[in-house]
């Protein structure tokens, strides 16, 4: 059974910290800024504009700061600032217990997978796959209402449902079952570990950035090695972005490489789910319960609705 923190109200605290990569300043303000127009009080980690090397401060330092936001019952929700590289560096040394008797939201995505699949597999918490600081659209366009408005709703506990364009690639039909996932690099360098997630009766959501054609394929062969597609109640396949051509390219693009992975299974697949490194990267709640309604024709929209 999965345990949902208690949504925000105006008023409390909410926490900025950098558990990977560094973050330019004015993107850490930005962070702050938000949080404050939603009548949030923000608290920034002590390190969290720090850098060393491609981290936000050291191991040390970031561990730190999460670990203070995670122990202090007067923060409501911790908001990373950006992916990157660096939270697998020390989540086996935080300490979950305080967080455990007072629940509260952990957001992220990229990087952030890391935290999310550790909130799913071993504290059975839900969390928030979402914009960062880092990727916040600009205000007033649609990107920012798509990206940012929807993390203000996930966090305040407005309703959240997602439509979108149906696609000829897509596999029609329709599912209940809780969401998991996230950036694919991170979910593949989890197998094997404390935090590698149970992907039994989930609908699995992956998206990815900058990786070569060939390194999809291989991430995805050891996911279905593992067994994974056999296991799943359906899969959203979100961004892509800047998928490279190896030396030898597929000659096809990225749909066409996962497509084959689930053929003859009986879930419902969706292709081009509005969400990872991309302006548009609408929020999902991890670990709870969705219905997954999935059309093949533009002519109807898909559909992806929390249930609480």
């Amino acid at each position: 059974m999965i345990r949902i923190p208690p949504f925000l109200e105006k008023g409390q605290k909410a926490a900025l910290v950098s558990p990977a990569g560094c973050i330019e300043p004015a993107c850490l303000q930005r962070g702050a800024d938000t949080l404050e127009k939603w009548g949030l009080q923000c608290v920034t980690g002590r390190n969290a504009g720090k850098r060393f090397g491609p981290f936000a401060g050291t191991d040390r330092e970031r561990l730190e700061d999460f670990q203070h936001a995670l122990d202090d019952p007067d923060i409501h929700a911790i908001v990373c600032t950006r992916g990157g590289y660096g939270a697998v560096r020390i989540i086996d040394r935080l300490d979950f217990s305080a967080f455990l008797e007072t629940p509260k939201w952990i957001v992220g995505f990229s990087d952030i997978t890391v935290l999310l699949s550790h909130l799913q597999q071993n504290l059975h918490v839900a969390g928030i796959h979402a914009a960062m600081p880092q990727t916040y659209p600009a205000p007033d366009t649609p990107e920012y209402e798509a990206a940012v408005e929807s993390l203000r709703k996930a966090l305040f506990g407005e309703t959240l449902t997602h439509r979108f364009p149906g696609q000829a690639l897509n596999r029609p039909g329709k599912t209940t079952a809780p969401v998991i996932g996230g950036n694919l690099s991170i979910l593949y360098s989890l197998r094997g570990t404390a935090t590698d997630i149970d992907p039994t009766g989930k609908i699995l959501f992956i998206e990815d950035l900058d990786e070569f054609d060939y390194h999809i394929d291989r991430m995805m062969m050891n996911l279905k090695r593992g067994g994974w597609f056999e296991r799943i109640a359906g899969l959203m396949v979100g961004s892509f972005t800047h998928i490279k051509k190896g030396a030898h390219p597929y000659g096809c693009d990225v749909w066409d490489i996962i497509n084959p992975y689930t053929e003859n299974l009986p879930y419902p697949v969706c292709y081009g789910f509005p969400a990872g490194h991309i302006p548009r990267n609408h929020a999902l709640y991890t670990g709870v319960p969705a219905q997954l309604e999935v059309t093949a024709t533009d002519r109807e929209s898909s559909s992806l609705r929390f249930l609480f």
